[in-house]
């Protein structure tokens, strides 16, 4: 788990959103969904890959019977690792397991149509560990994000 492919941004407003980092600072996106209203937005970027995902639906998405609540330390920002294959995902829950990870959500199939489980670090940051089957990579193992 020597990588970090994705931090989430949980945010109020997707439109707004949208317009200040693609309009306003330049970033290439790819958005997925109507445009106005989106359910996703990646951005482009070399590296480490940001996403912006509506904030609501992202207490939800780590945890439905006991989502983080705003203001109680949850800033709104997920850490992201994009294994390869299930089982690499399953490999990685068990060594953070083995760590001392506090397990939120166990890897399942997820609504979007992958593989996916939350965790948090010792430090109280939650790290989403998942897979989509078609994910692509780069030779760092980068997470490869198509062209809008």
């Amino acid at each position: 788990m020597n990588r970090l492919n994705l931090i989430t941004l949980g945010v109020k407003d997707m439109i707004e959103s949208l317009h200040f980092y693609r309009e306003g600072l330049g970033f290439k996106v790819l958005v997925y969904g109507d445009e106005s209203n989106p359910d996703v937005i990646f951005f482009n970027n070399s590296g480490t890959k940001i996403l912006l995902f509506p904030i609501d639906r992202l207490v939800k998405d780590i945890s439905t019977e006991k989502p983080p609540e705003l203001g109680s330390g949850f800033g709104g920002i997920t850490l992201g690792f994009n294994g390869n294959s299930i089982e690499e995902v399953d490999e990685v829950f068990t060594l953070a397991k083995k760590a001392g990870a506090k397990v939120i959500k166990e890897p399942q199939t997820v609504f979007w149509g992958g593989y996916s489980g939350y965790f948090q670090d010792p430090n109280g940051y939650y790290w989403e560990v998942a897979y989509g089957e078609n994910w692509e990579f780069d030779e760092n193992d980068m997470l490869v994000i198509g062209e809008n």
